[in-house]
């Protein structure tokens, strides 16, 4: 049996890439879709620790009509094409698209966490959910992980806060131990 892995878990929106903008709620088309470098300089480092990467993220646009999942699917398309590109490892993207929000799978519960973990052998006790919303820090707890809550503002629980993207690179550098081969 091979060991459990550790694992970074990233929300999408705000985190991954440029959150919608002008008042929009949901990035509706791939033209909008655009990623942040600070993102793809956070993977890195989740890469070079040895750490599994996941990205985990509500999009209940889809089930209200705002996106369509081609779209969807199209955008996520595009962001393996860049992590392609820089070399870098992304292990799967989770979403949950339903708009009830008791849905085990809709954060804040933790159910995309928990299905990752148990589809790839993910070690959720060393690893950590990195996300730019209350309900990111609740859905990393709820699941057992240590989280990173990234804005200029105190979230409840959240074990660490960051002021912005720029500053996830060097936090995880500092608090990511590396994971054995």
């Amino acid at each position: 049996m091979h060991p459990l892995k550790p694992c970074v878990f990233f929300d999408r929106d705000g985190i991954v890439n440029v959150p919608p903008q002008g008042g929009a709620r949901y990035i509706e088309q791939p033209g909008d879709f655009v990623v942040m470098p600070e993102f793809l300089e956070a993977l890195r480092v989740v890469n070079e620790h040895g750490y599994e990467a996941v990205i985990v993220t509500n999009q209940k646009g889809v089930s209200t009509g705002r996106i369509r999942e081609e779209a969807l699917i199209a955008m996520h398309s595009q962001l393996f094409d860049i992590l392609v590109e820089h070399r870098l490892r992304l292990l799967d993207i989770r979403v949950a698209t339903t708009a009830d929000d008791a849905h085990p799978t809709r954060k804040p519960n933790p159910g995309l966490l928990l299905g990752a973990a148990e589809d790839h052998g993910l070690d959720l006790a060393r690893s950590w959910m990195v996300g730019d919303h209350a309900r990111d820090v609740e859905a990393g707890h709820r699941a057992g992980c240590r989280t990173v809550f990234v804005g200029d503002h105190e979230v409840p629980n959240a074990d660490f806060t960051v002021p912005d993207m720029a500053a996830l690179a060097s936090f995880l550098r500092e608090h990511l131990e590396p994971a054995p081969r």
